[in-house]
């Protein structure tokens, strides 16, 4: 078999994957690839995929059915499926799919072209073993010219009920201090104004690295890691996610308001606001804990913007517990939350109890978060009515080539007039003359350019 000479990716599910597309698509621009527009254009297709909802994992079934038939006419064509899914289903899918050339899980997305020679040299090859995951090495093809994905910590080692995520990302593995601030230099250097940090608990990082402090710390927080790399010239602005309320520390929120660079924006999922639910899914705190931590960041930081995730329906949830999570939402005030009814997972322990909720409850209670969440958000962007934002600019709006698109330090989506090839990049003031639930309309000052 030839090496295939195009190909393209479709990525599910969260930033992390978006990040390991993004290196899997250097790998194979390195091996001479060319990256395409449709996937009817390519000879390889990378699905790379999520397991958090089980709807995620039928869309990735839906579309390999498709390219399985089409491969019957096409034999050079190569399926490969990676992320989540491969992990979990590992050899299954081979026998669900037999025309898939590679099963790869997500610690192997660096081995993507290591692996591909396996293919090439005639083998069908699952790579789901766990490894260790070897320091990135290859460019990625990174989706914006703007803003880019920056890992920090591999995989994660806590045990929620709900949650699959430790089974197919295997154990934490944090990168070196040093080699996260040669990626982010190097992105400064290139002309990247934004970075976020990654990890699927990035307040863990570096506890699995060497070194304590003569006054017994930890040498390795991410704490440290921010102070480190705040000074990286040509970056403006520093996001992170996703954070856990268990290792989200004072230090940490006080980090946050000193560091100029690090934009004032927290995404903490809270998951329930009842504590025996919070219990039942194994999360390692209390609703008070959690108020805590608001009430602490908004002490430092009043005009903090907040995101969250939540899971409604959640087995054995009651009608009362389920309204101590709107009592949560009601009091905290978020400026947007994610929210999805409970899917049970393969091989995790909620799935196995026998106390599941029916999918009426569940479409139930999602529907009214979901209205709560839209009122609430919208009187959080009532404070932006009329004042001057800072706003970078990434691209034109989609619906309207003469307006340009770019977000807030609250990470708060903005539109403004503007040409994109003038703005793109840059840091500009804007006036917010228009509110919504989850965007913003405004005009630039004559003081437009910031950075």
């Amino acid at each position: 078999m030839t090496p295939p000479r195009r190909y393209y990716i479709t990525t599910f599910g969260c930033q992390m994957n978006k990040a390991d597309s993004e290196r899997m698509a250097g790998i194979l621009d390195q091996m001479g690839l060319e990256a395409v527009e449709e996937p009817e254009q390519a000879d390889l297709l990378l699905y790379n995929t999520c397991t958090i909802r089980d709807n995620a994992e039928q869309k990735v079934y839906s579309y390999l059915g498709r390219q399985a038939k089409r491969k019957q006419t096409e034999p050079n064509l190569t399926l490969v499926v990676a992320g989540c899914v491969a992990q979990q289903e590992g050899e299954q899918l081979l026998r669900r799919v037999p025309e898939l050339d590679l099963v790869m899980g997500p610690q192997y997305a660096n081995r993507l072209g290591e692996l591909l020679e396996q293919v090439v040299a005639g083998s069908q090859v699952v790579a789901t073993e766990p490894i260790e995951i070897i320091e990135d090495i290859t460019k990625p093809r990174r989706d914006s010219q703007v803003s880019a994905w920056v890992n920090v910590i591999y995989g994660c080692n806590e045990r929620c009920t709900y949650c699959v995520v430790p089974s197919v990302r295997g154990v934490e593995q944090s990168r070196s201090p040093q080699a996260i601030r040669q990626e982010i230099e190097e992105l400064g250097s290139q002309g990247y104004k934004e970075i976020t940090l990654l990890g699927q608990n990035i307040d863990a990082y570096g506890r699995d690295l060497p070194g304590i402090s003569p006054s017994g710390r930890r040498q390795h927080t991410f704490t440290d890691l921010l102070y480190y790399i705040h000074d990286v010239e040509g970056i403006e602005r520093i996001r992170f996610a996703t954070s856990h309320p268990r290792y989200f520390t004072e230090r940490l929120i006080r980090a946050c308001g000193e560091l100029p660079k690090v934009c004032k924006h927290f995404h903490i999922p809270f998951q329930s606001g009842d504590n025996d639910i919070l219990k039942a899914m194994a999360r390692g705190y209390t609703r008070e804990r959690y108020l805590k931590i608001i009430d602490t960041i908004r002490h430092y930081m009043p005009d903090a913007s907040l995101s969250a995730d939540a899971i409604v329906g959640f087995p054995g949830e009651t009608e009362e517990q389920f309204e101590r999570t709107l009592d949560l939402v009601e009091q905290v005030g978020f400026d947007q939350l994610n929210t999805a009814a409970y899917s049970p997972r393969p091989n995790t322990p909620a799935a196995q109890w026998p106390n599941q909720l029916s999918g009426s409850i569940k479409g139930d209670r999602l529907q009214r978060i979901n209205h709560l969440v839209g009122i609430k958000a919208a009187e959080r962007s009532q404070r932006y009515l009329g004042r001057i934002e800072k706003v970078l600019v990434e691209d034109t709006n989609p619906k309207d080539p003469a307006q340009v698109m770019g977000r807030t330090e609250g990470n708060r989506l903005t539109f403004l007039p503007g040409n994109i090839d003038e703005l793109m990049g840059h840091i500009v003031a804007v006036k917010i003359t228009e509110v919504r639930p989850f965007s913003l309309s405004g005009e630039q000052t004559r003081m437009s350019h910031i950075a």
